[in-house]
């Protein structure tokens, strides 16, 4: 079983769309998909409910979903880690205890523009619209990640 982890900062915005877009486009007998946040700021919590909001008007549903915290044994329980920003991946390095660990870490839009590190807006201070844009960025990646593992 291939494990994919999602991550971001608060775990309530972009890593739970990811989580539950990327659910939607694997077979959940041969892949894991999950989410984390680096701060510890929504540990149990649902989504937000914009981010709720916008997957459910594409079909999925991630309100149940629950915020948690990205901790070391994650190296361990998951095959590879797509962070949303720099900021995410610094802290996730951070946390790297050797270099199979940091090998596990890629920009999720690197699966869209490789090598460009580019970071999936937070939309939490912002409108709808911006729960939207970070929606399409997110589904365009995970389309490209899903063609990948199904070649």
């Amino acid at each position: 079983m291939t494990k994919i982890l999602m991550v971001c900062l608060g775990n309530i915005c972009r890593s739970p769309l990811a989580e539950g877009i990327m659910r939607s486009k694997l077979p959940n007998d041969t892949y894991l998909v999950d989410s984390a946040g680096t701060a510890n700021y929504h540990i149990g919590k649902a989504p937000d409910q914009r981010s709720i909001n916008v997957a459910k008007k594409y079909g999925l549903n991630i309100s149940h979903l629950k915020g948690r915290q990205f901790s070391v044994s994650d190296f361990d329980a998951f095959d590879v880690i797509y962070v949303m920003d720099e900021t995410n991946f610094k802290n996730v390095i951070a946390l790297a205890r050797n270099d199979e660990d940091m090998a596990k870490v890629k920009f999720v839009l690197n699966e869209v523009y490789p090598n460009q590190n580019y970071s999936v807006p937070d939309p939490y201070y912002g409108g709808d619209e911006g729960f939207e844009n970070v929606y399409k960025m997110l589904d365009e990646a995970c389309d490209n990640i899903a063609k990948k593992l199904n070649h």
